[in-house]
């Protein structure tokens, strides 16, 4: 049975776990910054307050120009990548799809390696091209196995998936080769290609929201053809549902936002699979609930797994991919042999 609206105990735990993780992700770090202290330097750029505050000048800038961007790029990418999971795993009606599934990672490492191993990097554009280059191999992958994927006038879930496949193991296998005929970059791409935060300040949050807000919107827009969709689609078109243009529209919204955040992030996997596997557990199988609460969990999951990439081995820094990666296996084999019992 469908939920009608959003289970609110549920949604007040999950807030109450972001402004958590939020904290501790501004004020936990090499140098500590006491909470007081990041209320009060937030409060002192209110408009109309001019206080006089007892702290270093260090704080303000660790505050301002690392932590916040840091902790907000985050929350932007797992609220990113768990809607779009969310969108997948109910698209493809399988619990093991992520946003990877169509080969979007596989296309945007692409990118990333060509301009990390090309003298655009050196220039004075710099690591903005990183993700530009990401941007349009994950993008130019995406239109690529849908065009391979049409059949006719439609174009069959199981054809995305399975071109999805095999363009995102051709792109792999084009990056390694590149990686391996180019090593002055390969350092660098396997640093990208492992996730995590390399700066750029406010920039990549004013780049990436824009994805995050018009993504959302239309996920939410079409969250209930998503829950009709999962009575299988010849009953979805009975009941007025146009599935060529729901299902364009829904892989169109989730891979857009899924190359904005790996653009910058790089390529984090599992949050896409296990937030929303997770949320679905809680909330039910209602997918005007999911969408949303996917938002907050996801962002608030990789704020965690940011946190401890910073602080296990500080002052040494583990690429938040890694921890998303340890976080993630387990509970992928869980979830396959589980699924396995169920059909078995």
């Amino acid at each position: 049975m469908m939920h009608r609206r959003p289970p609110i105990p549920l949604f007040i735990v999950m807030l109450g776990a972001f402004v958590v993780a939020t904290i501790l992700g501004v004020t936990i770090g090499t140098v500590d910054i006491p909470s007081r202290a990041v209320l009060e330097l937030l409060a002192a750029r209110l408009p109309l307050l001019h206080l006089d505050l007892p702290y270093p000048d260090k704080f303000a800038t660790i505050l301002f120009e690392i932590r916040l961007p840091r902790v907000g790029l985050m929350a932007i990418t797992g609220a990113t990548l768990a809607a779009a999971g969310t969108t997948y795993q109910g698209l493809f009606r399988n619990p093991l799809a992520d946003p990877y599934l169509v080969g979007i990672a596989s296309g945007a490492g692409l990118g990333a390696t060509l301009v990390l191993s090309s003298r655009v990097y050196e220039t004075s554009i710099g690591l903005q091209a990183v993700p530009l280059g990401a941007f349009v191999g994950g993008i130019l992958t995406v239109a690529i196995v849908i065009i391979s994927a049409r059949v006719g006038s439609s174009t069959p879930i199981t054809t995305v998936l399975l071109s999805g496949v095999a363009i995102g193991s051709f792109a792999s296998a084009f990056t390694t080769f590149w990686m391996l005929r180019s090593p002055d970059g390969l350092w660098r791409a396997f640093n990208w290609m492992l996730g995590g935060y390399a700066g750029g300040g406010w920039t990549p949050i004013m780049i990436v929201l824009p994805y995050l807000i018009v993504g959302y919107v239309i996920l939410q827009l079409n969250a209930r053809s998503l829950n009709v969709l999962q009575l299988g689609e010849e009953q979805a078109q009975q009941l007025g549902i146009r599935i060529e243009r729901t299902k364009f529209t829904l892989i169109a919204a989730a891979t857009l936002m899924t190359a904005a955040a790996v653009s910058f992030g790089g390529l984090i996997g599992f949050v896409g699979l296990i937030v929303p596997h997770v949320i679905r557990i809680l909330a039910g199988p209602d997918y005007r609930t999911l969408v949303p609460l996917s938002v907050l969990g996801g962002a608030t999951f990789l704020m965690f797994c940011d946190l401890a990439a910073r602080t296990l081995l500080a002052p040494q820094e583990i690429p938040v991919g890694v921890i998303t990666a340890l976080a993630g296996t387990p509970f992928f084999i869980f979830l396959l042999r589980r699924l396995k019992r169920s059909v078995f």
